[in-house]
């Protein structure tokens, strides 16, 4: 990996591969492991470029607290860094609120179309933020994060889900852990869902979600419904069992994402 320095905070990065530029995005108390499969798929045909968070990246050192928009602001940054005109942003699970502000920030222009995977789409109900409110509590944020770790984890026996989830997710600490928790929960509370912070941006364009679960068929239904009202936006469901499609089945997740952004 190689390191950039923006503001007081080091950033990870690799680039690989030539071609129209896919940037690639993970979820919160995640890094650039996540798409060890993908990557090298999407590598095949596109300038690839994973990019870790602040605070997450190998050096994980950072400048104190931050938010989403900083997030945003820190990928703003790092495209100007790079000279990057133009480009696609992937991103997983939250790391899509980020995204959605990275994409509204640097107009249709530079970011002409967007990515997201396995983000949860409509409004969640209390027990959602109950457990986002568990792992920001000192005294119970490991029993917290162990129920998403449990739900997540579930009945697959894909090591790589596995080792992402009990070695890699839980290599995060409390103070990043509560801070995930904090920025996720406000982002649904300020929008609703991930849907309607879509359709506020400046210059809507075309998006695609790509996802396995849940199965329950009115969650597809709602987002086919809100694709009806607006076109630009592109549910893409695949065949999978869990929450880690990029994992799970990289080459369907990168056949996906060529298909999109051809």
């Amino acid at each position: 990996m190689k390191t950039i320095k923006i503001g007081a905070n080091p950033f990870t990065y690799d680039d690989t591969g030539e071609g129209d530029v896919l940037l690639l995005l993970s979820g919160w108390c995640q890094d650039h492991r996540l798409f060890k499969h993908l990557a090298p798929e999407l590598a095949r045909t596109h300038r690839v470029i994973l990019f870790d968070w602040r605070g997450h990246g190998e050096d994980r050192s950072h400048d104190g607290d931050f938010t989403i928009d900083e997030q945003a602001a820190d990928v703003v940054a790092f495209a100007d860094k790079l000279g990057l005109e133009r480009v696609v942003p992937v991103s997983t699970s939250h790391g899509g609120w980020a995204n959605i502000e990275f994409t509204d920030q640097m107009g249709a222009g530079r970011v002409p179309r967007s990515v997201v995977i396995d983000w949860i789409m409509v409004s969640p109900d209390e027990a959602f933020f109950t457990m986002i409110d568990d792992i920001q509590d000192r005294r119970n944020w490991e029993n917290g994060r162990k129920d998403f770790f449990n739900h997540w984890i579930g009945d697959t026996d894909n090591q790589d889900i596995v080792d992402h989830v009990n070695n890699e997710m839980a290599g995060f600490d409390y103070e990043m852990w509560a801070r995930s928790g904090r920025e996720i929960a406000k982002a649904y509370r300020r929008w609703g869902n991930p849907m309607l912070r879509m359709n506020a941006l400046a210059q809507t364009r075309p998006i695609t979600h790509i996802f396995s679960q849940p199965f329950e068929a009115d969650y597809l239904q709602a987002q086919r419904d809100f694709a009806a009202q607006n076109p630009w936006f592109v549910p893409n469901k695949l065949e999978g069992r869990t929450h880690f499609p990029t994992l799970e089945q990289p080459r369907a997740v990168a056949d996906a994402v060529r298909a999109f952004v051809a």
